[in-house]
């Protein structure tokens, strides 16, 4: 479903471009949950910044390739389109607009570009209220301005709503479980399997703990560091990094 070949990346920094990904490769199957684990700087943030499409990211070298697609040959709202969800680490506010008019909005434009029909504000609202009771959220909070006020779990609650509506083939979710409580990392985390969890679906989760995939338990996991994959196992790998730190996991990769 995503494969990604000798992806080289850069960002403009302070002092210059600075190389983030180098050389990294990773293959996603449909009906698989991958988890990203790394130190910070390793360059998880800007493997999922570039798989979305955000300015300010460079890629000088290798493919990726989303369902028999070139990814780069997509703008950012195409990707979207054709069934890619990126969700941030730090969702932003958008004042002005409510989450009701946004949802709707970027539903039914995801729609059009498929040549699909638009929802009714009928359809819309017996989608969203399904979406948002899975997450725990409150329909009032919909029809608050976007992330305005919110907690930082009621914008990842808020996030996960939003994937639930959109139904994309696959989620790239990076450090879902930030600013997340317990209750909190229970029903985000049950969210990501009701919505996910699916034999045509994929996701690419970005972590530094365990916590969270104890939730969502993932069918393999990898471990990143300085711009690339350094080692693949099971579900076990995680358990490894939580109790001895990439440290160790790096230093054996090495050897």
């Amino acid at each position: 479903m995503l494969r990604i070949e000798n992806l080289h990346a850069e960002v403009e920094g302070a002092g210059g471009k600075k190389a983030i990904l180098k050389g990294l490769n990773l293959e996603i199957a449909a009906g698989e949950v991958h988890a990203i684990m790394g130190p910070n700087g390793a360059g998880k943030s800007t493997l999922a910044n570039v798989l979305g499409g955000k300015p300010g990211y460079e890629v000088t070298a290798g493919s990726v390739t989303f369902k028999d697609v070139d990814l780069f040959d997509l703008d950012p709202h195409e990707r979207a389109a054709t069934g890619l969800f990126l969700g941030f680490q730090y969702p932003v506010e958008i004042p002005g607009v409510s989450n009701v008019q946004f949802l709707r909005e970027a539903a039914n434009s995801q729609r059009k570009y498929r040549g699909e029909e638009p929802l009714s504000g009928g359809e819309f609202l017996k989608l969203a209220k399904e979406k948002a009771a899975l997450l725990k959220l409150d329909m009032e909070m919909l029809k608050r301005q976007v992330n305005v006020g919110f907690s930082g779990g009621e914008k990842k609650r808020a996030e996960m709503v939003q994937m639930g509506i959109l139904d994309p083939s696959f989620a790239v979710l990076d450090e879902t479980d930030s600013g997340l409580d317990i209750d909190a990392l229970r029903v985000v985390g049950d969210g990501i399997n009701a919505i996910m969890r699916a034999k045509d679906k994929g996701v690419l989760l970005i972590t530094h703990y365990q916590r969270l995939l104890d939730v969502v338990k993932p069918d393999r996991v990898s471990v990143l560091a300085d711009g690339r994959i350094v080692q693949t196992g099971g579900p076990e790998l995680a358990l490894r990094l939580e109790a001895e730190g990439y440290d160790a996991v790096m230093a054996e990769a090495a050897a």
